[in-house]
């Protein structure tokens, strides 16, 4: 059974993590994205299908291209982060299965049927979105996730001739507090949950 983390990591990973929108000058070295992959893709996801493709853009070149499908309020964050994750969802992730799910005949419970692929592979790529910002943050990353973006056209740039269709952005690094406003309210537990 897992022990309860302690107050300091649950600070790091959820009360005192902030949504940034500006970025310290400091690169996010390679070996950081790979770990970051290597943690986050132990996230449970439905029959191990693990959907999630992610395209880090980190050069002037990729920002650039990227830059004309941004909302307009997420350029200038997006054009200063140190990295930003695209994450899509593969469509064609049951191909996957036969490795990645040996246990059973998986690939046949998606194979031909375009609405349960759809919904499979976007419920568990957001799924896993959420495990690549909460292992961000535990190594020591900030995170700014996006929506607001043209996914359609980000496809044409990042996944042409692909089975990939984005899903959101992430921009990751290390954030400036200066760019912080005083934290949003949350719902109570009553406004969002219930015991039943």
């Amino acid at each position: 059974m897992a022990a309860p983390l302690d107050s300091s990591a649950l600070n790091t990973l959820f009360l005192e993590a902030r949504t940034m929108n500006k970025w310290l000058d400091k690169d996010v070295p390679e070996g950081l994205l790979r770990r970051l992959i290597d943690v986050m893709k132990m996230g449970p996801t439905s029959a191990n299908c693990l959907p999630a493709r992610i395209v880090f853009v980190t050069s002037k070149e990729a920002k650039e291209k990227l830059r004309p499908h941004l909302s307009p309020g997420n350029v200038e964050k997006t054009m200063s982060a140190p990295v930003c994750a695209i994450i899509g969802h593969d469509m064609e992730f049951y191909e996957h299965l036969p490795r990645l799910f040996p246990h059973d005949d998986a690939r046949s419970w998606f194979a031909g049927q375009p609405e349960k692929i759809q919904e499979t592979a976007f419920r568990n790529a957001t799924l896993q979105a959420g495990y690549l910002i909460i292992a961000a943050r535990a190594l020591g990353l900030d995170c700014g996730p996006m929506s607001g973006f043209d996914a359609r056209e980000v496809d044409k740039a990042f996944f042409a001739g692909t089975s990939v269709k984005s899903n959101l952005l992430c921009n990751l690094g290390y954030g400036d507090p200066a760019g912080l406003f005083p934290r949003s309210p949350r719902f109570n537990f009553e406004e969002m949950a219930s015991i039943v």
